[in-house]
């Protein structure tokens, strides 16, 4: 029995199990069931079907490169629709790429192709150098992946999702016991080793999907969504890790709708309707001139009552854009309208206090101005 069937009745027989759990079978019956994972990847072992590099351990590097992620024109067509057209960018080795876009931009199609799961239509992907497309053996050992949807066994354990996944990617005895042990740390899961998948916070299932994609120890992680659903206090501890990952030598790709994220990253590339609008450091996109038009200026306004501020100041004359962020209004007005006209406004609203400021704009005045510049059709 080859391993990739093994590993297919596994999964089909754990699912089975999990579905006759929750019709009632009894607690020491799923606990006999729940090793069939792990236990038919071990028959496969034991059967010599297990391929070298999974047998082994051992980790396969591409020459040092500059750029550890390379899209060349990259495009992804299925039937006559086109989800990702020609995309081209490159990632330096140790940056945090944020990739961002509406939902069915094309995100995830690109992480697939670069991760080997989808071929691409045309054009070129390499990770470390290797070709996305013929390599993709070499690639998976560079590699780690969490997907937007939490994938591991809710019927297993932490501690067993650990073991098992360090299993699958070769690992044994004391290197395996090593290895689990840094993740337990670098995570800071050991409280919950003993409880099932199924019944953590959306934050701690998300701390055990990472430790599982890193138990091979990738030279690339690709996270998509990491942090959608979890509340903010997991988000900034998650985002606390891959700034320690990067300061490692790791490369990270994230997607993110969050531009408060977007912001941390050292690159981030926008992709809308399939194409890729822009790329570059954040900094650098703010200054782009669709997004700082001739004769205007932005201000931030501060006030109570911001939703009702918002609604006297958006349609007047010489207001361009007006939008709330937080409890204060982003504004973006012709360079001739005056504060004083502002202040008039808000007090005939009720408002008879307001701090205004200049700003600079931000990653999301970046983005809206792209979008709405495309749905206008000027960026094709």
């Amino acid at each position: 029995m080859g391993l990739q069937e093994a590993l297919c009745r596994a999964i089909a027989h754990s699912r089975f199990q999990i579905g006759d759990f929750k019709r009632g079978l009894r607690v020491r019956e799923r606990l006999r069931l729940r090793g069939a994972v792990v236990g038919a990847l071990l028959t496969a072992e034991k059967s010599n079907c297990l391929p070298k590099l999974l047998k082994t351990g051992l980790v396969l590097h591409a020459m040092p490169a500059d750029a550890m992620i390379e899209c060349e024109k990259l495009t992804k067509r299925f039937g006559h629709v086109v989800a990702v057209d020609h995309v081209s960018f490159k990632v330096k080795k140790g940056s945090i790429f944020g990739f961002l876009g509406p939902n069915g931009s094309g995100k995830s199609t690109v992480i697939r192709m670069l991760c080997g799961l989808l071929e691409p239509s045309d054009g070129l992907g390499r990770i470390a150098g290797f070709d996305v497309a013929t390599q993709t053996d070499a690639i998976k050992s560079l590699i780690g992946y969490m997907s937007q949807k939490f994938s591991l066994y809710d019927e297993l354990t932490v501690y067993e999702n650990l073991m098992f996944y360090g299993r699958l990617y070769g690992l044994r005895g004391a290197t395996l016991a090593k290895r689990r042990d840094e993740l337990i740390a670098l995570t800071h899961i050991e409280p919950y080793l003993e409880r099932r998948a199924a019944l953590l916070s959306g934050g701690w299932r998300q701390r055990l999907a990472m430790a599982c994609s890193l138990v091979h120890k990738p030279s690339v992680l690709f996270l998509d969504e990491p942090t959608a659903g979890i509340d903010p206090v997991a988000r900034r501890e998650l985002w606390d890790l891959l700034f320690e990952f990067s300061s490692l030598g790791m490369t990270l790709f994230v997607t993110t709708h969050y531009m408060d994220e977007a912001e941390r990253c050292s690159h981030v590339g926008y992709i809308h309707m399939s194409k890729l609008v822009v790329c570059g450091v954040p900094d650098d996109l703010k200054t782009m001139p669709i997004v700082n038009p001739p004769g205007t200026k932005r201000l931030d306004v501060t006030c109570d009552h911001v939703t009702v501020g918002l609604q006297a100041v958006r349609h007047l004359p010489g207001v361009r854009t007006a939008t709330v962020f937080g409890q204060s209004m982003h504004l973006l007005l012709d360079e001739g309208t005056s504060e004083e006209f502002l202040r008039a406004e808000l007090a005939k609203s009720g408002i008879p206090h307001a701090d205004i400021r200049p700003i600079a704009p931000s990653l999301e005045d970046v983005f809206v101005a792209l979008t709405t510049n495309r749905k206008n059709g000027n960026g094709q």
